[in-house]
């Protein structure tokens, strides 16, 4: 067997275990399992990740770097917030219909972290992280349209998210192409009503000060 770096074997076993459990179930996703999958001797495994937990992690941040990502372009110069919106979410839909059975395997991470005892740690972690991952977009398309939000961005964040999570699923169990694009369509619309232009703060007038 050709020899590998630890950092070349951790990949490895990540993508392993994304096949597995994709095919198998997260549940009958063992560390024997994903080894085999990946072609090491078990002892591979606990040389790379100090606990199935920590394999875990990476399987979602894999997931999430692929799926989860806005894909983002410098805007046009004739471009308006909505339609730089709306074009990201789009790019990130296209993702989410290139690996279905990935996303529905973030669903059951979700559940399995939640029902194992010493797991919980999994799912906030995995929110937590794509939650982070909105308001870097919300700041994202921020600096490219030229605009500020005029809601916290933790906040719009999080709303995003739960919209997207509930779309993500949703199709997931009907595969209906045509009301899922109305749908994130019409989220892009509402975002953009909530943004407006940057220098708006630049032109309200200073304050009087007062005579003596």
């Amino acid at each position: 067997m050709a020899r590998h770096s630890a950092d070349e074997r951790r990949e490895q076993l990540v993508e392993a275990a994304i096949r597995v459990m994709i095919r198998d179930g997260v549940g009958k996703a063992t560390t024997r399992a994903i080894v085999a999958e990946a072609g090491f001797p078990l002892g591979a495994f606990h040389y790379c990740f100090r606990s199935k937990q920590e394999l875990l992690h990476g399987v979602i941040e894999r997931i999430m770097l692929r799926a989860l990502a806005f894909p983002l372009v410098p805007a046009a110069a004739e471009a308006s917030p909505h339609d730089l919106i709306r074009a990201t979410l789009h790019g990130y839909w296209d993702r989410v219909r290139e690996r279905p059975d990935e996303h529905r395997l973030t669903y059951e991470l979700t559940q399995y972290a939640l029902r194992e005892p010493g797991l919980a740690d999994v799912a906030r972690r995995q929110y937590q992280h794509y939650l982070q991952v909105n308001i870097d977009y919300l700041r994202s398309v921020a600096r490219l349209a030229d605009v500020r939000w005029t809601t916290e961005a933790p906040v719009l964040a999080r709303y995003g998210l739960d919209l997207l999570d509930g779309l993500t699923l949703h199709w997931l169990i009907d595969r209906d192409d045509a009301r899922a694009l109305a749908t994130l369509d019409m989220y892009a619309a509402h975002l953009a009503t909530l943004a407006v232009p940057r220098t708006a703060e630049a032109s309200e007038p200073a304050p009087a000060v007062p005579e003596h």
